[in-house]
């Protein structure tokens, strides 16, 4: 019998109210506009000692930006994303 994949479950269990926690207005700004067109926060990475980053993907997945601090968008962002 195979287990589940927890991952998922862990992903399930996290808000929107979660994901949302330390962004400032201009990110959450930002966020509900592009949520409009049809893209989706998937993850915030929280580097340690740094503000957090929104990563925020196309419906078909394929495409992602990033929402900077002051709520511009960065299609070129310093760092891999797995897939």
């Amino acid at each position: 019998m195979t287990e589940p994949d927890r991952r998922k479950a862990d992903a399930e269990l996290l808000s929107a109210v979660g994901l949302r926690a330390g962004l400032n207005r201009a990110q959450l700004d930002a966020l509900a506009t592009l949520e409009q067109f049809g893209w989706r926060l998937r993850f915030v990475r929280r580097p340690l000692f740094l503000d957090p980053i929104p990563v925020v993907f196309r419906d078909d997945g394929e495409r992602f930006v990033v929402i900077e601090t002051d709520g511009s968008l960065n299609e070129q962002p310093d760092f891999l994303i797995r897939r």
